[in-house]
């Protein structure tokens, strides 16, 4: 009987070039790319820079036994993608740094590779550099972006007024109960066949392959219609509450408002909870949270739905000592705070 040939173990400088030669390129602005101990860009005077970063860890932000490496790059690439869109900067250069386990095989981080660079493609994102390393643990992966904005211009989490209304784009939660169905199947091992496939597919898609709404950012900074934004990662609860500190205001969020789509609703039903609660707390929908005001947020309204974007004001910003509440059937209640933390 034939021996099983072993897997030849991956080597560092041999995967670089590997690497390099399939998914590195030259963008507008670079000066030095992969090669040199350090990336070099071109900028303008004019220009601000806006760099995010994000570590990801095997077993906190992804789990190999209910993701594909295609899309556990792909949702990485979206994580610090979505940081730029809030921004309202435009993405630029990519560094990626991986700490990889023995057990992970070359073809794994190959696919990791193709799904980052898919997502960045849609952007025109170019890959810089980065490092890799041997891991004793799981995978873990990092990201640093680099985007750019024109006219020393661009979104904060300060800036959110009194009166101000309260906008998100997209719908909420799908990503939530995507990652639900995943990890319901893996575990159970059969699928919930309460709601139809067709519902099924769109949640677990919006789930591993999110949409940065880098243009949708980057128009409402440019036009000026944004007082203040975040991405929504953390979900909804947790992002606004970020936005409130840093303006120093409160917040009335109407539960009716909710933008949540059909697939969601009958996944909220399917599992016997409110849809809105998938809204609150679901996190990595990676859609804009941003302010308005009055004005601003009809002009929004208006020429959102010419240029095919989903826009839907969901309440208002208060007074600080108002507090952060929700509103439903005339019922005002303090909104729990239910975003993910890593060190609880």
């Amino acid at each position: 009987m034939a021996r099983r040939q072993a897997t030849p173990p991956i080597q560092e400088f041999a995967l670089i070039r590997s690497l390099e030669g399939r998914f590195a390129r030259h963008a507008p602005g670079l000066v030095q790319g992969i090669g040199d101990d350090a990336a070099v860009i071109e900028t303008s005077a004019q220009a601000w820079c806006h760099l995010t970063t994000d570590l990801l860890a095997e077993g906190i932000h992804f789990d190999m036994k209910s993701a594909t490496p295609e899309s556990v790059g792909y949702r990485a690439a979206m994580a610090n993608l979505s940081d730029i869109a809030a921004m309202g900067a435009v993405p630029r250069y990519l560094l990626i740094s991986l700490a990889i386990p023995k057990t992970v095989k070359r073809s794994h981080i190959y696919a990791l590779y193709r799904g980052l660079m898919k997502a960045c493609r849609l952007y025109d994102v170019a890959l810089i550099g980065g490092d890799t390393s041997a891991s004793k643990a799981g995978l873990f992966l990092s990201i640093t972006l680099i985007g750019t904005t024109r006219g020393r211009r661009a979104l904060f989490r300060h800036g959110a007024k009194v009166g101000d209304q309260i906008c998100v784009s997209g719908t909420l939660g799908d990503s939530l109960a995507g990652l639900k169905l995943l990890r319901s199947s893996t575990t159970s091992g059969r699928r919930n066949t309460a709601f139809s496939r067709s519902d099924r597919k769109f949640l677990i898609r919006r789930h591993t392959h999110p949409t940065a709404r880098v243009a949708e950012g980057r128009w409402l900074n440019d036009r000026r219609l944004a007082s203040a934004a975040i991405d929504l990662s953390d979900g909804l609860s947790g992002d606004l509450r970020h936005i409130c500190e840093e303006s120093r205001v409160g917040a009335e969020v109407e539960l009716e408002r909710l933008p949540i789509s059909p697939a969601c609703r009958a996944y909220a039903s399917a599992i016997g909870v409110s849809p809105s609660r998938l809204a609150l707390t679901g996190g990595e929908d990676y859609e804009l949270l941003f302010t308005a005001s009055p004005r601003d947020c009809e002009t929004i309204e208006r020429e959102a739905r010419t240029r095919g974007y989903r826009m839907t004001r969901i309440g208002t910003i208060r007074p600080q000592r108002f507090g952060i509440q929700m509103t439903s059937d005339g019922l005002t209640q303090p909104m729990p705070v239910t975003s993910y933390e890593h060190f609880l």
